[in-house]
């Protein structure tokens, strides 16, 4: 599975420079660096993206406040009273056909942050 998290993170990276990385909640998480206005700490308005990694068949990330982009881009799951979306990663060749779609969910969570 190193291989599918080494290209998922490229991916995410190469939106955009104004992302950082960092490690929080035990995995690499991927946040906004710019200037935000004040907002409560608990609606991680910063973070866009983590992995989860409890699962040895597949690769989980997290979107934070994935429900509040489109949901053209059907590769969002789960159905969480906040804002969380999952995108389920099975092989290399399923990022590779997923990596559109998992960047133009960045761009547009980017265009959300306040």
């Amino acid at each position: 599975m190193k291989e599918i998290v080494e290209y998922i993170r490229e991916i995410i990276l190469s939106v955009d420079s104004i992302i950082g990385e960092g490690v929080y909640w035990n995995a690499p998480t991927f946040f906004f660096t710019g200037r935000m206005k004040p907002f409560e700490p608990k609606e991680y308005k910063r973070y866009i993206v983590g992995f989860i990694f409890n699962r040895q068949d597949c690769i989980r990330m997290v979107f934070l406040r994935g429900a509040l982009v489109s949901d053209a881009y059907k590769i969002l799951e789960g159905d969480f009273k906040d804002d969380r979306k999952l995108v389920v990663f099975k092989s290399l060749e399923d990022a590779k056909c997923k990596e559109k779609e998992l960047k133009n969910i960045i761009k547009e969570l980017i265009k959300k942050i306040d």
